[in-house]
């Protein structure tokens, strides 16, 4: 008699041709206002979310409440001498749509100072798990674990008031951002640097004191800033913004939402693909003896990967049509500060090459480098060489723009999510394979 995983596995094989055949056959076909293959596909494209938050232009690339990436980093406000804005001026920004000036935005550098400290219970959970569990996990622990401060679950179970509940949302939200920089920095020094922690300095803003509380030297201040701004929000239908609003739609509170949010970013095709593109990367200069190749052989090389049937990682994207400007924003940077760097070097002529050669091959919509082909680069530069904790300086910049979405969200009452289904033979049905 067979097991369950061997009748399982019997189903799953007679099902496959199915799902196979509706995508290819009858993709266009629509069953309802979608076509099948929205439906089956990851409902990729389907307009059906709103946000004022962020917007993927396929030309200009994200656009946080209307400003394209350059005009963020032109219009915010600046520490003294540092070519990156306060993450703090960015969120007033991200909230209101409004620039603050130097006395607004300083206001919320001092508002964070005084929301920062992570409590001890916090650490002692950090502490209770595994050396080696991933840094990913211990961070989404350590957000779900503050959940006992929520202000709005308080808020909620004290009677709920609709008009007012984004107040309570928003100081959550808040709370939280202040608080990340120091969980994640914690994480790192224990995982890492021997458990040997730095305390935080009341002198510096979000960017400058994550990056003394990593132990790394400016301008890795800026880093920070940069970092934290470009990885902030990217429309509300990835999956780490989608989960985040999704989970909030049930009128959970911020820290169950993020920490949905988290555990989606860090999968290998959202979060994770930042640490690949540099393995990848680190891989072939490994195999080049660490020699940067001329273009012929670079070309060569790309040409060669592609005929193998493998993909250049970093390169393509599902909306944008030009190079990424968060790619962009970052290479400004490795211009100014590692322009010898041997791994920006080998980064650099890939972006020589890669366009073109993906353009005459033909099959890619998007031959243009994304955010990931150069994020790593950077990290390694200043000494931060563990790759798994890359996708958690990818989680503090993006609980910016998620968090902004959903005290948004509240503000607005957007209702629990709840798109509806069909089975395959439903959908089978509407295409004519069955009467």
């Amino acid at each position: 008699m067979a097991t369950l995983k061997e009748k399982l596995g019997e189903k799953i094989e007679a099902h496959r041709p199915r799902t196979t055949r509706l995508l290819k056959e009858y993709g266009n076909v629509k069953i309802g206002e979608v076509t099948v293959e929205q439906a089956i596909g990851g409902m990729r494209g389907i307009k059906s979310l709103v946000t004022d938050i962020s917007y993927l232009d396929p030309n200009e690339g994200i656009r946080f409440r209307g400003k394209t990436i350059p005009e963020v980093m032109e219009a915010l406000p600046k520490p003294a001498g540092k070519d990156y804005p306060y993450v703090e001026g960015f969120w007033y920004f991200l909230l209101t749509g409004d620039v603050p000036n130097e006395k607004e935005t300083l206001e919320i550098v001092e508002d964070f100072k005084k929301r920062r400290g992570v409590p001890q219970y916090v650490i002692d959970v950090l502490r209770a798990m595994p050396r080696d569990t991933h840094p990913m996990t211990m961070f989404s622990a350590a957000v779900l674990s503050m959940q006992r401060d929520s202000k709005f679950a308080k808020f909620y179970d004290e009677g709920f008031n609709k008009m007012k509940a984004w107040c309570p949302m928003f100081e959550d939200a808040t709370d939280l951002i202040a608080k990340l920089p120091g969980v994640a920095a914690y994480i790192y020094r224990m995982k890492y640097r021997g458990d040997v922690h730095i305390p935080a300095d009341d002198s510096l803003d979000l960017g400058g004191n994550f990056a003394h509380m990593m132990g790394l030297p400016e301008p890795y201040d800026d880093v920070a800033r940069m970092y934290f701004i470009i990885h902030s929000d990217h429309e509300s239908g990835n999956v780490s913004a989608h989960a985040t609003h999704l989970v909030a739609s049930a009128l959970s509170d911020a820290y169950y939402s993020l920490s949905a949010g988290l555990n989606g970013l860090a999968g290998p095709l959202h979060g994770l693909a930042n640490q690949e593109v540099l393995k990848w990367i680190q891989g072939v200069m490994s195999q080049m003896d660490g020699k940067l190749p001329s273009e012929e052989e670079m070309k060569k090389f790309v040409w060669d990967t592609l005929n193998s049937g493998q993909v250049i990682p970093g390169y393509g994207h599902a909306v944008l049509r030009k190079t990424d400007p968060r790619y962009m924003s970052q290479r400004e940077f490795c211009l100014k500060h590692l322009p010898d760097d041997p791994i920006f070097a080998f980064v650099s002529r890939l972006y020589d090459v890669v366009p073109d050669i993906l353009r005459e091959q033909g099959k890619a919509k998007n031959p243009w480098p994304n955010v990931d082909a150069q994020s790593g680069v950077i990290q390694w530069y200043y000494g931060l060489k563990e790759y798994d904790f890359y996708t958690v300086l990818f989680g503090v910049g993006r609980a910016i723009g998620v968090l902004a979405n959903i005290t948004w969200d509240r503000a607005l009452g957007y209702p629990i999510e709840r798109p509806k289904s069909l089975t395959t033979e439903m959908v089978e049905e509407a295409v004519g394979l069955k009467k």
